[in-house]
């Protein structure tokens, strides 16, 4: 999506998104990563995908939607750097993803991926017949032995209710092999506000190697322990933060290390992303 952040007494443009935020610092981290989404044929589109490409991001299986454009966002901070947003994103070329022309071929590579993640706002964008495309493309990764990677990103103005949200939520965690809901959006959905209840929940139903985000508390491991994070004073913006903690936990575990590793490796991206605008930092900044 393209995101407007506060920049003085104006905005500055630039792009973001759940999957998208991961998708790019995996990349910046030396890991091949290629994004599956749809953009639509305007100059905005265009520039997203040179800017992608630019952070060394695969970008061949962006699609291409000729009837919509990408989506709209805006983020204001706090005093604390807590942030909030606002949407344009109800007529995106993202929500027809699976219908656009090429998808067979994009599904086709995508399916030999080492590992594929995607996100309940990934469900909550798409049509029906979408979400059933992905959870089969999830399906096909793990047959031939990959792992797949799930965030429970709750938006509750993207779902007709929680129970629809709870329902697309479970389908997803049975088919992941690695998980990684946070307290709050799960106590958002009706869980109770307990980490390893949260993790019981992901893990009868089958997701083995659960992490529960807990904000500036740090996470809950796999093996119920808890990693706190360094204390970062006065955060400037915490977009992107878990989206960044997850990049740093699975370049680590694709790369070998331990959950424990992988989740300080986790929350030192995250850490340096909230020190900083925007929910995708320049890496110079």
């Amino acid at each position: 999506m393209l995101e407007l952040s506060q920049a003085g007494d104006g905005w500055h443009l630039a792009y973001g998104g759940d999957t998208l935020n991961t998708a790019i610092h995996l990349a910046r981290a030396g890991i091949s990563t290629a994004y599956l989404t749809a953009l639509g044929s305007d100059p905005f589109s265009a520039d997203l995908t040179r800017r992608w490409a630019s952070e060394d991001l695969d970008t061949s299986l962006v699609l291409t939607d000729l009837t919509r454009t990408p989506g709209l966002y805006a983020i204001t901070c706090d005093d604390a750097g807590e942030r909030s947003f606002t949407y344009w994103r109800g007529e995106s070329a993202a929500r027809r993803l699976f219908a656009c022309p090429g998808i067979a071929a994009a599904c086709g590579r995508a399916a030999q991926a080492d590992l594929l993640g995607f996100s309940l706002i990934s469900l909550a964008i798409l049509p029906e017949e979408g979400r059933e495309a992905l959870f089969d493309l999830a399906r096909r990764v793990r047959a031939r032995g990959g792992m797949v990677a799930f965030d429970g990103n709750y938006r509750p103005r993207l779902w007709p209710d929680p129970a629809a949200a709870r329902a697309a939520r479970d389908a997803a965690i049975a088919l992941a092999t690695i998980g990684l809901p946070t307290r709050e959006d799960e106590g958002l959905l009706g869980a109770p506000d307990d980490p390893a209840a949260i993790a019981a929940h992901w893990q009868g139903l089958g997701c083995g190697e659960t992490v529960v985000k807990l904000g500036a508390a740090g996470c809950r491991l796999p093996d119920g322990a808890i990693c706190a994070p360094e204390a970062v004073l006065a955060p400037i913006d915490t977009s992107g933060a878990g989206d960044a903690f997850n990049a740093g936990y699975l370049a680590a575990r694709l790369r070998g290390a331990a959950p424990a590793l992988a989740a300080t490796e986790g929350h030192a991206l995250a850490g340096w992303t909230i020190m900083r605008r925007g929910a995708i930092p320049p890496r110079e900044a």
